[in-house]
């Protein structure tokens, strides 16, 4: 077989796929398209109106990677994006790559604690950022000891990627790699509010794009990909990136944050016969069609994933919009979704079917498998998992099972072999698709001169959806509830990630604890 090639045998299911022993997966999601005929066909278009076609894509990501090499970064270096959903980051993942940097997309809602931890914890060389998330990179920059090469904001400033690019050949010949070869991370915050670097290889991105994008939704070179979820998200990654660069198709770009007043409005204008969403979005979505409308038409598919889909969202979507719902589950650590529902085939409260290629299984406390139909941890097999979280073998270990990734997820299967979703098997909740430390905002919390204690649990709001709830003692009895409440809720909203404030109060005047004085959490939920 010859180098940077991939053979797909699609006898059966297509899910058996061999690499050349030489592969930089770069050649096959970007270079393919120019040698296949695609060099004027619109790749990215955005919703402040700028398109790029493939060639121009091609032409920015040799460019991008010629930059980074000249701005001093060798084969193996980390490079962090804290980058918006622009053509931008396109060019920097891809360049990276091409150029054998490891480029690593950043959760843009986090605050410069996080981002200084994540800084020194990878030992990245350079940092860019979109200058909307300046202040809170610049901080974390000051904080670290870490020496970077540079850091560049990608529009605007004193040093513009955009002008920087310009400058530099639009020819560059790709870094040899292996299918194996570390390729890019993602940070996941995982069992621990601690954000974990879980290292991808160059041929997971293959995997996901051909295995679900492919083969579960169909995606084709006519589709239109329009991505609530962002790139920085291993499920928007896939969505809004891999799953239409693979095939062709178009994507849609949108840099602000989705609600539904901004998401209809990007199906009515942009017309995408695949939208992806989160529950919550959907929920609101749902709430928001009571009094308004949207025309739906260009829709072929929706496709929800990064918490369960209630079964009444799910229900009240088809009959609003005619269109499904396709609900499924996926990790950071497997890069996307590896069990799913399909187009023919939609159990509404069960995340579905094992994609092709992954193996699942559902084991007790000791590791052992249950029986059908009794609940246990789910552990995935699959060619897109994760080698390791970088610089952390504890957790690496305690993760990566033998070759079985533990999800951290409670599942059980019926009669006919449909997965359904039991919960968390650790204190960890995902709210808004995105996990969330309950530690995180106890910390907060206790921050405030009125607060003694705090225990921030999972609770479901009416529509099914996980949202936290905080239990706080205060120091001594304040009347006024509601005031507090408020207060309470601002100082959250000040120093966490929007999502991350919680939803409900309660004032209990103790939390129940176990005999050496660790919360118990469960005892509140059941309350």
């Amino acid at each position: 077989m010859q180098k940077n090639t991939i053979k797909i045998n699609s006898s059966v299911i297509p899910s058996q796929i061999e690499f050349s022993s030489v592969f930089n997966v770069s050649e096959i999601f970007i270079d393919r398209h120019i040698k296949e005929g695609r060099k004027d066909k619109v790749a990215i278009i955005t919703t402040d109106g700028i398109e790029v076609t493939y060639g121009e894509l091609f032409e920015n990501v040799n460019k991008s990677g010629n930059l980074l090499k000249r701005l001093g970064l060798k084969k193996g270096d980390r490079i962090l994006m804290m980058v918006k959903d622009s053509p931008e980051f396109f060019y920097l993942f891809w360049g990276a790559i091409k150029a054998g940097i490891v480029p690593v997309p950043i959760n843009t809602l986090l605050r410069s604690k996080d981002y200084a931890f994540i800084i020194q914890d990878s030992a990245c060389s350079g940092v860019v950022y979109s200058p909307e998330f300046s202040k809170e990179v610049e901080r974390a920059i000051s904080k670290v000891s870490h020496k970077l090469v540079f850091s560049l904001v990608t529009i605007g400033g004193l040093k513009c990627f955009m002008e920087e690019i310009l400058l530099e050949s639009s020819e560059l010949v790709a870094n040899s790699a292996t299918p194996t070869d570390d390729c890019f991370w993602l940070y996941s915050s995982g069992t621990t509010g601690k954000p974990k670097g879980a290292v991808h290889s160059h041929k997971s991105m293959v995997i996901t794009s051909q295995l679900y994008g492919k083969y579960i939704l169909g995606v084709c070179e006519d589709d239109v990909c329009f991505s609530a979820a962002k790139l920085f998200f291993a499920y928007g990654l896939g969505n809004g990136m891999t799953f239409p660069l693979w095939s062709g198709a178009k994507c849609i770009l949108f840099s602000g944050r989705p609600n539904p007043e901004s998401t209809f409005d990007v199906i009515e204008s942009f017309k995408p016969s695949l939208f992806f969403g989160v529950p919550t979005l959907f929920a609101s979505q749902l709430h928001s069609l009571e009094t308004n409308s949207c025309d739906f038409s260009s829709l072929r598919m929706s496709i929800s994933a990064g918490e369960a889909l209630p079964a009444n969202i799910l229900n009240r979507w088809k009959e609003k919009t005619g269109t499904e719902i396709l609900d499924g589950i996926g990790s950071t650590e497997a890069l996307h979704i590896f069990i799913s529902n399909r187009l023919n085939d939609i159990r509404p409260g069960s995340s579905g079917l094992l994609v092709p290629g992954y193996n699942a299984k559902i084991v007790d406390e000791n590791g052992k498998e249950v029986s059908q139909g009794e609940e246990g941890r789910l552990l995935i097999q699959g060619e897109s998992t994760c080698k390791y979280y970088w610089n952390n073998t504890e957790k690496t270990n305690e993760t990566i099972i033998e070759g079985w990734l533990n999800t951290g997820d409670t599942y059980w299967q019926d009669a006919e072999g449909y997965f359904i979703y039991g919960g968390r098997s650790d204190d960890m909740m995902k709210v808004g698709g995105i996990w969330c430390s309950p530690f995180e905002i106890e910390s907060k919390l206790v921050e405030h001169p009125d607060v003694l204690e705090a225990a921030v649990v999972a609770r479901k709001d009416d529509t099914g959806l996980v949202k936290p709830e905080a239990h706080v003692v205060l120091k001594e009895k304040i009347n006024d509830l509601e005031k507090i409440s408020e207060v309470l809720l601002q100082h959250c909203k000040t120093g966490l990630a929007p999502y991350k404030y919680p939803r409900w109060f309660q004032y209990p005047t103790e939390l129940p604890k176990t005999a050496t004085g660790k919360i118990q959490r469960f005892r509140l939920m059941l309350n």
